[in-house]
Protein backbone atom coordinates (compact mmCIF):
# COMPACT_ATOMS: atom_id res chain seq x y z
CA UNK A 1 0.00 0.00 0.00
CA UNK A 2 3.12 2.58 0.57
CA UNK A 3 4.06 2.14 -3.08
CA UNK A 4 0.19 4.15 -4.36
CA UNK A 5 1.23 6.48 -1.83
CA UNK A 6 3.77 7.90 -3.93
CA UNK A 7 2.90 11.17 -5.75
CA UNK A 8 4.90 9.62 -8.72
CA UNK A 9 2.63 6.44 -8.74
CA UNK A 10 -0.62 8.65 -8.24
CA UNK A 11 -0.05 10.33 -11.84
CA UNK A 12 1.22 7.06 -13.43
CA UNK A 13 -2.01 5.25 -12.62
CA UNK A 14 -4.31 8.47 -13.44
CA UNK A 15 -2.39 8.86 -16.77
CA UNK A 16 -3.10 5.17 -18.01
CA UNK A 17 -6.51 5.54 -16.40
CA UNK A 18 -6.91 8.64 -19.12
CA UNK A 19 -5.62 6.99 -21.52
CA UNK A 20 -8.23 4.10 -20.75
CA UNK A 21 -11.19 5.94 -20.56
CA UNK A 22 -10.52 8.08 -23.57
CA UNK A 23 -10.41 5.28 -25.42
CA UNK A 24 -14.04 4.60 -23.74
CA UNK A 25 -15.10 8.19 -24.72
CA UNK A 26 -13.39 6.98 -28.42
CA UNK A 27 -16.29 4.27 -29.05
CA UNK A 28 -18.68 5.90 -28.24
CA UNK A 29 -21.20 8.66 -30.47
CA UNK A 30 -20.00 11.98 -30.66
CA UNK A 31 -23.48 13.08 -30.34
CA UNK A 32 -24.55 10.92 -27.02
CA UNK A 33 -24.68 12.41 -23.77
CA UNK A 34 -22.25 10.81 -21.97
CA UNK A 35 -19.60 11.74 -24.98
CA UNK A 36 -20.64 15.63 -24.57
CA UNK A 37 -20.78 15.58 -20.49
CA UNK A 38 -17.80 13.64 -19.98
CA UNK A 39 -15.85 16.06 -22.03
CA UNK A 40 -17.42 18.88 -20.05
CA UNK A 41 -16.62 17.69 -16.88
CA UNK A 42 -12.86 17.03 -18.21
CA UNK A 43 -12.51 19.92 -19.17
CA UNK A 44 -13.24 21.98 -16.36
CA UNK A 45 -11.34 19.44 -13.80
CA UNK A 46 -8.22 19.52 -16.55
CA UNK A 47 -8.94 24.12 -16.82
CA UNK A 48 -8.75 24.29 -12.52
CA UNK A 49 -5.56 21.95 -12.71
CA UNK A 50 -3.66 23.91 -15.05
CA UNK A 51 -4.77 27.48 -14.02
CA UNK A 52 -3.55 26.20 -10.52
CA UNK A 53 -0.25 25.61 -11.94
CA UNK A 54 -0.34 29.19 -13.77
CA UNK A 55 -1.36 30.48 -10.93
CA UNK A 56 1.86 29.75 -8.93
CA UNK A 57 4.59 29.64 -11.36
CA UNK A 58 5.63 33.06 -11.02
CA UNK A 59 5.65 33.56 -7.48
CA UNK A 60 7.56 29.70 -7.13
CA UNK A 61 9.84 31.08 -9.93
CA UNK A 62 10.64 34.40 -7.81
CA UNK A 63 11.21 33.06 -4.72
CA UNK A 64 13.22 30.15 -5.81
CA UNK A 65 15.37 31.78 -7.52
CA UNK A 66 15.97 34.84 -5.25
CA UNK A 67 16.87 31.99 -2.25
CA UNK A 68 19.16 29.41 -4.63
CA UNK A 69 21.35 33.01 -5.27
CA UNK A 70 21.49 34.74 -1.92
CA UNK A 71 22.34 31.45 0.11
CA UNK A 72 26.13 31.75 -1.97
CA UNK A 73 26.42 34.89 0.61
CA UNK A 74 27.28 32.11 3.35
CA UNK A 75 30.57 30.64 1.25
CA UNK A 76 31.86 34.33 0.12
CA UNK A 77 35.31 33.65 2.24
CA UNK A 78 35.76 30.62 -0.86
CA UNK A 79 35.92 32.49 -3.60
CA UNK A 80 37.92 30.37 -5.43
CA UNK A 81 35.65 27.17 -4.97
CA UNK A 82 32.52 28.56 -5.63
CA UNK A 83 33.71 30.53 -8.74
CA UNK A 84 34.88 27.17 -10.27
CA UNK A 85 31.64 25.44 -9.15
CA UNK A 86 29.71 28.22 -10.85
CA UNK A 87 31.20 28.14 -13.83
CA UNK A 88 31.70 24.49 -13.95
CA UNK A 89 28.05 24.02 -13.64
CA UNK A 90 26.99 26.29 -16.39
CA UNK A 91 29.31 25.06 -18.54
CA UNK A 92 28.07 21.07 -18.23
CA UNK A 93 24.31 22.64 -18.66
CA UNK A 94 24.99 24.74 -21.62
CA UNK A 95 26.50 21.62 -23.30
CA UNK A 96 23.08 19.65 -22.02
CA UNK A 97 21.00 22.09 -23.15
CA UNK A 98 22.50 22.35 -26.44
CA UNK A 99 22.64 18.32 -26.82
CA UNK A 100 19.38 18.71 -25.98
CA UNK A 101 18.22 21.03 -28.72
CA UNK A 102 19.84 19.51 -31.69
CA UNK A 103 19.27 16.25 -31.03
CA UNK A 104 15.42 17.50 -31.26
CA UNK A 105 16.05 18.93 -34.66
CA UNK A 106 18.04 15.99 -35.97
CA UNK A 107 15.32 13.57 -34.95
CA UNK A 108 11.97 16.03 -34.64
CA UNK A 109 10.17 13.79 -32.80
CA UNK A 110 6.36 15.32 -33.06
CA UNK A 111 7.05 16.35 -36.84
CA UNK A 112 3.70 16.18 -38.57
CA UNK A 113 1.51 15.66 -36.04
CA UNK A 114 -0.82 18.55 -35.12
CA UNK A 115 -2.56 17.99 -31.35
CA UNK A 116 -6.00 20.31 -32.04
CA UNK A 117 -6.91 20.19 -28.82
CA UNK A 118 -4.05 23.12 -27.98
CA UNK A 119 -4.86 25.54 -31.06
CA UNK A 120 -7.46 27.34 -28.67
CA UNK A 121 -4.89 27.91 -25.95
CA UNK A 122 -2.46 28.73 -28.79
CA UNK A 123 -5.22 31.27 -30.53
CA UNK A 124 -3.64 34.13 -28.82
CA UNK A 125 -0.37 33.86 -29.31
CA UNK A 126 1.83 35.39 -32.13
CA UNK A 127 4.57 34.07 -34.21
CA UNK A 128 7.61 36.22 -33.53
CA UNK A 129 9.63 36.92 -36.82
CA UNK A 130 13.18 35.69 -37.15
CA UNK A 131 15.20 38.49 -36.29
CA UNK A 132 18.95 39.63 -37.20
CA UNK A 133 21.61 39.04 -33.88
CA UNK A 134 21.28 42.40 -33.28
CA UNK A 135 17.93 42.82 -33.48
CA UNK A 136 17.60 39.61 -31.34
CA UNK A 137 19.27 41.20 -28.62
CA UNK A 138 17.67 44.32 -28.55
CA UNK A 139 13.94 42.68 -28.29
CA UNK A 140 15.62 40.51 -25.65
CA UNK A 141 16.85 43.23 -23.63
CA UNK A 142 13.63 44.88 -24.18
CA UNK A 143 11.53 42.44 -23.03
CA UNK A 144 13.47 41.28 -19.87
CA UNK A 145 14.08 44.74 -18.95
CA UNK A 146 10.65 46.16 -17.41
CA UNK A 147 8.77 46.99 -14.90
CA UNK A 148 9.30 43.82 -12.61
CA UNK A 149 5.25 44.27 -11.19
CA UNK A 150 4.33 44.40 -15.14
CA UNK A 151 6.16 40.96 -15.77
CA UNK A 152 4.47 39.38 -12.67
CA UNK A 153 1.31 40.57 -13.58
CA UNK A 154 1.56 39.49 -17.46
CA UNK A 155 3.38 36.19 -16.69
CA UNK A 156 6.69 37.55 -18.24
CA UNK A 157 8.76 34.93 -17.27
CA UNK A 158 12.71 36.16 -18.27
CA UNK A 159 12.13 39.14 -17.12
CA UNK A 160 10.82 37.90 -13.64
CA UNK A 161 13.80 35.86 -13.88
CA UNK A 162 16.43 38.26 -14.29
CA UNK A 163 14.58 40.68 -11.36
CA UNK A 164 15.04 37.43 -9.34
CA UNK A 165 18.48 36.96 -9.91
CA UNK A 166 19.52 40.83 -9.19
CA UNK A 167 17.74 40.45 -6.01
CA UNK A 168 19.45 37.69 -4.87
CA UNK A 169 23.10 39.07 -6.23
CA UNK A 170 21.94 42.08 -4.05
CA UNK A 171 21.12 40.38 -0.69
CA UNK A 172 24.28 38.37 -1.75
CA UNK A 173 26.53 41.96 -1.62
CA UNK A 174 24.62 43.13 1.17
CA UNK A 175 25.95 40.09 3.61
CA UNK A 176 24.79 40.28 7.03
CA UNK A 177 23.08 43.94 6.58
CA UNK A 178 20.00 41.88 4.66
CA UNK A 179 19.61 39.32 6.83
CA UNK A 180 16.13 39.82 7.99
CA UNK A 181 15.18 40.46 3.60
CA UNK A 182 17.09 37.17 3.44
CA UNK A 183 14.96 35.57 5.88
CA UNK A 184 11.80 36.97 4.45
CA UNK A 185 12.61 35.47 1.14
CA UNK A 186 13.60 32.42 2.81
CA UNK A 187 9.76 32.10 4.69
CA UNK A 188 8.03 33.42 1.24
CA UNK A 189 9.51 30.36 -0.44
CA UNK A 190 8.56 27.78 2.07
CA UNK A 191 4.91 29.32 1.54
CA UNK A 192 4.94 29.14 -2.07
CA UNK A 193 6.06 25.23 -1.55
CA UNK A 194 3.44 25.08 1.02
CA UNK A 195 0.62 26.27 -1.61
CA UNK A 196 2.28 24.26 -4.41
CA UNK A 197 2.18 20.77 -2.59
CA UNK A 198 -1.71 21.12 -1.54
CA UNK A 199 -2.11 22.01 -5.72
CA UNK A 200 0.22 19.03 -6.39
CA UNK A 201 -2.97 16.67 -3.99
CA UNK A 202 -4.55 17.64 -7.29
CA UNK A 203 -2.38 16.35 -10.06
CA UNK A 204 -3.54 12.87 -10.27
CA UNK A 205 -6.59 14.16 -11.19
CA UNK A 206 -5.82 17.10 -13.53
CA UNK A 207 -3.45 14.55 -15.26
CA UNK A 208 -6.51 12.10 -15.65
CA UNK A 209 -8.65 14.93 -17.11
CA UNK A 210 -6.13 16.08 -19.23
CA UNK A 211 -5.11 12.73 -20.88
CA UNK A 212 -8.28 11.65 -21.08
CA UNK A 213 -9.53 14.56 -22.78
CA UNK A 214 -6.68 13.98 -25.25
CA UNK A 215 -7.34 11.08 -26.21
CA UNK A 216 -10.94 11.45 -26.64
CA UNK A 217 -10.06 14.35 -28.90
CA UNK A 218 -6.43 13.38 -31.41
CA UNK A 219 -5.44 10.76 -33.28
CA UNK A 220 -3.18 7.48 -31.30
CA UNK A 221 -0.67 8.62 -33.08
CA UNK A 222 0.26 11.37 -30.21
CA UNK A 223 1.43 7.92 -28.00
CA UNK A 224 3.92 6.90 -30.81
CA UNK A 225 5.48 9.85 -31.13
CA UNK A 226 5.76 10.05 -27.63
CA UNK A 227 7.50 6.94 -27.33
CA UNK A 228 9.60 8.60 -29.90
CA UNK A 229 10.63 11.41 -27.92
CA UNK A 230 11.00 9.06 -25.08
CA UNK A 231 13.77 7.29 -26.77
CA UNK A 232 15.57 10.34 -28.29
CA UNK A 233 15.60 12.22 -24.48
CA UNK A 234 17.07 8.90 -23.42
CA UNK A 235 19.86 8.06 -25.94
CA UNK A 236 20.35 11.83 -25.49
CA UNK A 237 21.05 11.93 -22.00
CA UNK A 238 22.67 8.82 -21.91
CA UNK A 239 25.60 10.18 -24.05
CA UNK A 240 26.27 13.07 -22.33
CA UNK A 241 27.23 10.77 -19.09
CA UNK A 242 28.88 8.37 -21.25
CA UNK A 243 30.75 11.01 -23.77
CA UNK A 244 30.80 14.74 -22.96
CA UNK A 245 31.01 13.89 -19.21
CA UNK A 246 34.12 11.87 -19.26
CA UNK A 247 35.74 13.95 -22.09
CA UNK A 248 35.47 17.08 -19.45
CA UNK A 249 36.71 14.58 -16.55
CA UNK A 250 40.07 13.43 -18.58
CA UNK A 251 41.06 16.86 -19.83
CA UNK A 252 40.04 19.78 -17.12
CA UNK A 253 39.90 16.53 -13.96
CA UNK A 254 42.69 14.21 -14.96
CA UNK A 255 41.04 11.57 -13.50
CA UNK A 256 40.38 8.58 -15.80
CA UNK A 257 36.62 7.95 -16.56
CA UNK A 258 37.22 4.17 -15.90
CA UNK A 259 38.58 5.31 -12.52
CA UNK A 260 35.25 7.76 -11.77
CA UNK A 261 32.50 4.86 -12.99
CA UNK A 262 34.59 2.36 -10.80
CA UNK A 263 34.49 4.69 -7.57
CA UNK A 264 31.06 6.36 -8.12
CA UNK A 265 29.14 3.32 -9.20
CA UNK A 266 27.54 3.42 -5.59
CA UNK A 267 25.89 6.75 -5.67
CA UNK A 268 24.82 5.89 -9.52
CA UNK A 269 22.71 2.92 -8.56
CA UNK A 270 21.12 4.97 -5.81
CA UNK A 271 20.57 7.86 -8.29
CA UNK A 272 18.99 5.26 -10.72
CA UNK A 273 16.97 3.52 -7.98
CA UNK A 274 15.85 6.88 -5.73
CA UNK A 275 15.36 9.03 -8.98
CA UNK A 276 16.85 12.16 -5.89
CA UNK A 277 19.83 13.52 -6.23
CA UNK A 278 18.71 15.07 -2.54
CA UNK A 279 18.46 11.72 -1.53
CA UNK A 280 21.37 9.78 -3.39
CA UNK A 281 23.41 12.97 -1.59
CA UNK A 282 25.21 11.38 1.02
CA UNK A 283 26.11 8.33 -1.16
CA UNK A 284 27.58 10.90 -3.49
CA UNK A 285 29.97 12.62 -1.27
CA UNK A 286 31.52 9.25 0.07
CA UNK A 287 31.74 8.00 -2.74
CA UNK A 288 33.52 11.44 -3.88
CA UNK A 289 36.06 11.41 -1.08
CA UNK A 290 36.20 7.82 -0.19
CA UNK A 291 36.74 6.44 -3.82
CA UNK A 292 37.78 9.63 -5.93
CA UNK A 293 40.05 11.36 -3.42
CA UNK A 294 38.26 14.73 -3.22
CA UNK A 295 38.86 16.77 -0.74
CA UNK A 296 36.30 16.70 1.82
CA UNK A 297 35.90 20.42 2.24
CA UNK A 298 35.45 20.65 -1.37
CA UNK A 299 32.98 17.93 -1.52
CA UNK A 300 30.99 19.33 1.70
CA UNK A 301 30.62 22.84 -1.03
CA UNK A 302 29.99 20.94 -4.41
CA UNK A 303 27.76 18.22 -3.90
CA UNK A 304 25.01 19.85 -1.89
CA UNK A 305 24.72 22.55 -4.27
CA UNK A 306 25.28 20.64 -6.98
CA UNK A 307 22.36 18.38 -5.93
CA UNK A 308 20.35 22.04 -6.33
CA UNK A 309 21.65 23.98 -9.39
CA UNK A 310 23.50 21.31 -11.48
CA UNK A 311 21.26 19.73 -13.39
CA UNK A 312 22.37 18.72 -16.76
CA UNK A 313 19.71 15.66 -17.47
CA UNK A 314 17.01 17.95 -16.58
CA UNK A 315 18.45 20.51 -18.46
CA UNK A 316 18.33 18.84 -21.50
CA UNK A 317 15.28 17.30 -20.91
CA UNK A 318 13.21 20.22 -20.91
CA UNK A 319 14.82 21.89 -23.69
CA UNK A 320 14.13 18.93 -25.72
CA UNK A 321 10.57 18.82 -25.06
CA UNK A 322 10.02 22.28 -25.53
CA UNK A 323 10.97 21.97 -28.90
CA UNK A 324 8.55 18.33 -29.42
CA UNK A 325 5.74 20.46 -27.82
CA UNK A 326 6.32 23.05 -31.14
CA UNK A 327 6.37 20.33 -33.35
CA UNK A 328 2.84 18.78 -31.76
CA UNK A 329 1.12 22.27 -32.19
CA UNK A 330 2.96 22.94 -35.64
CA UNK A 331 4.86 26.01 -34.90
CA UNK A 332 8.50 26.88 -36.07
CA UNK A 333 10.48 27.96 -33.78
CA UNK A 334 12.99 30.98 -34.77
CA UNK A 335 16.66 30.96 -33.77
CA UNK A 336 15.79 33.77 -31.11
CA UNK A 337 13.29 31.41 -29.73
CA UNK A 338 15.35 28.17 -29.18
CA UNK A 339 17.89 30.60 -27.42
CA UNK A 340 14.94 32.01 -25.08
CA UNK A 341 14.35 28.31 -24.36
CA UNK A 342 17.90 27.25 -23.83
CA UNK A 343 18.27 30.01 -21.32
CA UNK A 344 14.84 29.17 -19.90
CA UNK A 345 15.87 25.73 -19.16
CA UNK A 346 18.65 26.31 -18.12
CA UNK A 347 17.65 28.45 -15.32
CA UNK A 348 14.44 26.73 -14.75
CA UNK A 349 17.14 23.29 -13.59
CA UNK A 350 18.72 25.50 -11.46
CA UNK A 351 15.20 26.74 -9.64
CA UNK A 352 13.55 23.12 -9.98
CA UNK A 353 11.83 22.68 -6.48
CA UNK A 354 11.97 19.94 -4.56
CA UNK A 355 8.99 17.78 -4.30
CA UNK A 356 7.91 15.14 -6.42
CA UNK A 357 6.61 16.16 -9.62
CA UNK A 358 7.40 19.11 -9.65
CA UNK A 359 9.21 19.38 -12.34
CA UNK A 360 5.91 19.81 -13.92
CA UNK A 361 6.05 23.78 -12.70
CA UNK A 362 9.29 24.67 -13.96
CA UNK A 363 8.44 23.10 -17.87
CA UNK A 364 5.42 25.16 -17.81
CA UNK A 365 7.68 27.72 -17.32
CA UNK A 366 10.13 26.80 -20.51
CA UNK A 367 6.93 26.33 -22.33
CA UNK A 368 5.43 29.75 -21.56
CA UNK A 369 8.55 31.80 -22.27
CA UNK A 370 7.96 31.21 -25.94
CA UNK A 371 4.35 31.07 -25.78
CA UNK A 372 3.44 27.49 -26.14
CA UNK A 373 0.68 25.99 -24.06
CA UNK A 374 1.07 24.80 -20.31
CA UNK A 375 -1.37 22.06 -21.31
CA UNK A 376 0.86 20.54 -22.73
CA UNK A 377 2.48 18.86 -19.78
CA UNK A 378 -0.35 16.37 -19.64
CA UNK A 379 1.67 14.68 -22.74
CA UNK A 380 4.93 14.58 -21.27
CA UNK A 381 4.21 13.28 -17.41
CA UNK A 382 3.26 9.91 -17.85
CA UNK A 383 6.58 9.12 -19.37
CA UNK A 384 8.15 11.88 -16.87
CA UNK A 385 8.92 9.06 -13.93
CA UNK A 386 10.54 6.53 -16.30
CA UNK A 387 12.79 9.26 -17.99
CA UNK A 388 13.43 11.12 -14.56
CA UNK A 389 16.13 7.53 -13.31
CA UNK A 390 17.85 8.46 -16.41
CA UNK A 391 18.37 12.07 -15.91
CA UNK A 392 18.97 12.22 -11.94
CA UNK A 393 22.11 9.45 -12.58
CA UNK A 394 23.77 12.65 -15.27
CA UNK A 395 22.89 15.21 -12.64
CA UNK A 396 24.20 13.33 -9.78
CA UNK A 397 27.63 12.37 -12.07
CA UNK A 398 28.02 15.78 -12.90
CA UNK A 399 28.18 16.85 -9.13
CA UNK A 400 31.04 14.72 -8.55
CA UNK A 401 32.90 15.16 -11.66
CA UNK A 402 32.78 18.66 -11.09
CA UNK A 403 33.98 18.54 -7.68
CA UNK A 404 36.96 16.68 -9.06
CA UNK A 405 37.93 19.08 -11.70
CA UNK A 406 36.85 22.18 -8.89
CA UNK A 407 39.57 20.07 -6.31
CA UNK A 408 42.12 20.79 -8.94
CA UNK A 409 41.88 24.13 -9.82
CA UNK A 410 41.13 25.90 -6.31
CA UNK A 411 44.16 24.25 -5.47
CA UNK A 412 42.92 21.97 -2.37
CA UNK A 413 44.29 18.36 -2.47
CA UNK A 414 42.79 15.25 -0.78
CA UNK A 415 44.62 15.41 2.27
CA UNK A 416 43.52 19.13 3.48
CA UNK A 417 41.89 19.31 6.65
CA UNK A 418 40.40 22.88 5.71
CA UNK A 419 37.35 22.78 4.85
CA UNK A 420 34.19 24.34 3.22
CA UNK A 421 30.99 24.90 5.02
CA UNK A 422 28.49 22.42 3.18
CA UNK A 423 25.56 23.72 1.45
CA UNK A 424 22.36 22.26 3.32
CA UNK A 425 19.22 20.83 0.49
CA UNK A 426 15.94 21.82 1.19
CA UNK A 427 14.10 19.23 3.64
CA UNK A 428 11.81 18.28 1.40
CA UNK A 429 14.25 17.85 -1.99
CA UNK A 430 12.54 14.26 -2.59
CA UNK A 431 12.53 14.18 -6.98
CA UNK A 432 14.65 15.70 -9.46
Amino acid sequence: MKLFKSLNTQIFIAAVLGVLFGLLLNTLPVESAFHSASLYGLGIASSIFIGLLKLILVPLIFTSIVVGVSNLQAHEHGHRVWKVTVICCLTTTTIAVTIGILCAHLFQPGQGLHIDLFQQAMSGFEAKQQFSPSEFIGQFINGVLVNPFKAMAENNVLAVVVFALLVGAALVAGGPRYQVIHGFFNQSFQLIMQIVSWIMWLAPLGIFALMAKLIASESLDVLGSLAKFAVVVTGSTIFHGLVVLPALLWIFGKMSPLRFFRGARPALITAFATSSSSATMPVSMRCAEQNLGVNPGVVGFVVPLGSQMNMDGTALYEAAAALFIANLVGLDLSIGQQVVVCLTAMIASLGAPGIPSAGMVTMIMVLQSVGLPAEAVAILLPIDRILDTVRTVVNVQGDMMISVVVQRFSGMNGSATESTPAVQPPASSLSD
